[in-house]
């Protein structure tokens, strides 16, 4: 997703937030801090020698209750230190939010960042270096997953911590599948079953889909189809840094969405945040639903007897995406860096980091979470959400790149125009691979 985690049944999708397009104005967001300004002016030490640390958390209501309660223990356990968590905006403004935070010189200690937005807010120099931070922390580094890791590395230093953690996987309504006389699916499975099978479960006279797909174009359309480039051995960007990584391969992936929509067995949806998508699901009128762990709240609320299996692929590896998103910390001066470098380092330890998974509907950043009880429970009491944590083995990311959102966009663009039949797989690439270059030939 994607607040940016902003839990089942709470409002739009989740993980609307994570995926929408994100093709601003973010030149600004490389302003240094201005002198004089606001965040500058206080150390944040107060005449008690407590430092206040200001978080941007970008939560709502399950997200919220979940990160104060945090912040409340953190508070009571940490006597030196106090996080106020009553500031910011909620996470699908974070980015506009922090921009202009920035410019003006007036930010806070700790913001909620979305991974496809960290590297164009770390181009500010404000933004704090926490390689040695994660690198001498209570949790050792590689105990995270690869994907939370990835995520928040650039140019080989961490620019922020872990926030949140998923991955892609098929969902699949049991019944629908007895009634088309289909046998489940299995992992190994490939797109070509993937299309076959939804083409078989579509029946229109009774408003029944086969899949969904979301059609706006947007970063909700585009993270669904790295998986499979990469299976295909393609990338996002090209090793030199001025071309995608796609062009010899995009078409393939480009076909497997047409061959969706030739068979009218996708339901496309209009509308940004994929709720459309997800309420046919939902009322038992959609055989599959590529999806994250952050649905399955909702598919178990709505009775839906349900299957997860690994995305397909083309080569019968697994293969998936994780979008993880980010604690980022900003320079307020030392203390309220050192400050923020505990609350940081304190939330992302297994203990507290289980119950922010469980509360809000993500998977576990590191490996010590996911063996604790607590988390094993919840995986036993959630029907297909070990898959959803295995499939992090063969999980993958988008690039920390500052070019991303508009390689994003010519992509979302061109997936667009093939489900509803505006454009051919090669036609859209070819239009895709001029806007995208032409973005990352740009100085940045």
């Amino acid at each position: 997703m994607v607040a940016a985690h902003r839990p089942p049944g709470t409002g739009p999708g989740r993980r609307t937030f994570l995926r929408r397009g994100t093709a601003l104005a973010l030149g600004v967001a490389a302003t240094a801090a201005l002198p004089g300004c606001a965040a500058g002016t206080s150390d944040g030490v107060g005449a008690d020698g407590r430092v206040t640390v200001e978080l941007w958390h970008g939560q709502t209501d399950t997200g919220r209750a979940a990160i104060e309660k945090l912040v409340a223990e953190f508070n009571r356990t940490h006597p030196g230190i106090r996080v106020d968590a009553g500031g910011g905006v909620l996470a699908d403004a974070m980015l506009q939010k922090i921009t202009a935070a920035l410019a003006a010189g007036s930010f806070p200690d700790v913001a909620y960042v979305f991974g496809s937005d960290l590297a164009s807010v770390a181009r500010s120099p404000s933004v704090v270096d926490l390689t040695e931070t994660v690198g001498s922390g209570p949790t050792p580094w590689n105990d995270f997953w690869a994907p939370a890791r990835a995520a928040v590395t650039l140019n080989g230093h961490v620019r922020a911590a872990p926030a949140l953690l998923d991955s892609l996987a098929v969902v699949c309504n049991k019944k629908l599948f007895r009634d088309a006389g289909l046998p489940l699916p299995r992992p190994g499975w490939t797109w070509e079953q993937f299309t076959d099978t939804a083409a078989r479960l579509t029946d229109r006279r009774r408003g029944v889909f086969g899949t969904g797909w979301p059609g706006v174009g947007d970063e909700d359309t585009v993270w669904r189809l790295w998986p499979m480039v990469w299976d295909l051995g393609g990338d996002v960007i090209a090793p030199d840094g001025r071309h995608i990584g796609f062009e010899d391969v995009g078409e393939k992936a480009l076909g497997t969405v047409a061959a969706l929509a030739g068979d009218r067995s996708v339901y496309v949806d209009p509308k940004p945040g994929s709720e459309q998508m997800y309420q046919v699901f939902a009322s038992g009128r959609m055989g599959m639903v590529v999806t994250g762990p952050w649905q399955l709240p909702d598919i178990r609320q709505a009775g839906i007897d349900h299957h997860v299996v690994p995305l397909p692929s083309y080569s019968g590896r697994p293969v998936t995406i994780s979008g993880p998103d980010t604690w980022t910390v900003f320079d307020n001066g030392p203390a309220r860096t050192s400050a923020a470098r505990t609350f940081v380092s304190w939330l992302t330890q297994p203990a507290q980091d289980v119950r922010w998974d469980v509360s809000a509907g993500s998977l576990p950043l590191s490996r010590s979470t996911q063996a604790l009880s607590a988390w094993r429970e919840q995986e036993a009491r959630t029907e297909g959400l070990r898959v959803f944590t295995q499939a992090l083995t063969s999980a993958r990311v988008r690039p920390v790149h500052p070019a991303y959102p508009q390689v994003s966009q010519a992509l979302g663009q061109a997936i667009a125009a093939v489900l509803i039949g505006r454009s051919t797989p090669a036609g859209a690439l070819r239009d895709c691979a001029r806007e995208a270059n032409a973005a990352l030939l740009i100085p940045r």
